[in-house]
């Protein structure tokens, strides 16, 4: 044990930061949320679970928020995941051309957040937008929209966007993950006869599911964490209709001043995020198994 001893202080600056950064502001929220504190005042009431009772059953922004942010995660996992598992397949081999492909797939992701919402708010722009005006020349006006503007759409339209920024990032997982398959096990499926839709789903699949199971944590974390690129563009508008649950909490914090109602706020969206990863570890796990 004396021996291990001496490593143990190599653990203590990250256990510091753990609980300076993480552990102190997650009990200082949870305590803030049972209160009435307005983040001005020295003063503040003790109002028990009142906050938690009114969000949960009678906030209709909130419930907008979290249905908002359902839709979202929801489109961004679905759309992300199969766009960056279908360039990955295209692009696995290390060709030049390939390369060059990954690289530029890979690019929006390193330009900042809110220089994607400027160049997706002047695409969406409903009268001198690229989008309207391709639409235009090609005779599909019917298809022209306010897309920023509609209730109905802006929250898949600027889904649509996270997933054209992060598409690439996501896809370099899933190339290191076909490139760590043996080669070997493609030849047995080909002699066998096996056809490509039968060596994806019974070689494939299978040995890319721990590569899956990070995407999918990942991207639900980023999609329902997304908070810059939704306030650059709509700032949660038009009428709570791109709200998400991030955009919520910042409102109720520093434009309304409810930093009580809303420490509650993030306490729920922390419990929601780690209920929704756990699910999908025990999904992704248990389909592991039944290959």
């Amino acid at each position: 044990m004396r021996k291990y001893r001496g490593l143990i202080f190599f653990l203590v600056p990250g256990l510091l930061m753990y609980l300076v950064f993480f552990v102190t502001p997650t009990l200082s929220a949870l305590g803030l949320s049972l209160t009435d504190w307005n983040g001005i005042s020295p003063d503040y009431n003790w109002v028990g679970l009142d906050n938690y009772k009114f969000m949960i059953g009678q906030d209709p922004v909130f419930h907008q928020a979290l249905g908002n942010n359902i839709k979202y995660t929801l489109f961004v996992v679905i759309f992300q995941t199969a766009f960056s598992l279908l360039f990955a397949l295209l692009l696995v081999k290390n060709t030049r051309l390939n390369i060059f492909y990954r690289a530029l797939f890979f690019l929006p992701t390193i330009i900042a957040s809110v220089s994607v919402a400027f160049i997706w708010i002047f695409m969406y722009d409903p009268s001198i937008g690229f989008l309207n005006l391709t639409l235009q020349k090609l005779g599909l006006e019917v298809l022209q929209h306010s897309w920023l503007g509609d209730k109905k759409i802006a929250i898949y339209s600027i889904a649509f966007v996270q997933v054209w920024a992060h598409t690439g990032q996501v896809m370099v997982i899933f190339i290191a993950g076909l490139q760590s398959i043996p080669h070997s096990l493609y030849e047995v499926a080909r002699i066998e006869g096996a056809s490509r839709w039968q060596t994806f789903r019974r070689v494939t699949w299978p040995l890319l599911a721990p590569s899956a199971t990070i995407v999918a944590a990942y991207t639900t974390l980023q999609s329902f964490k997304a908070f810059d690129l939704i306030l650059a563009m709509t700032d949660g508008g038009p009428s709570y209709a791109t709200e998400i649950l991030s955009i919520f909490l910042y409102h109720e914090a520093f434009r309304n001043f409810k930093f009580g109602y809303a420490s509650a706020s993030a306490v729920l969206f922390m419990l929601i995020i780690a209920s929704i990863t756990y699910m999908q570890f025990k999904i992704l796990r248990a389909n592991r198994v039944t290959y």
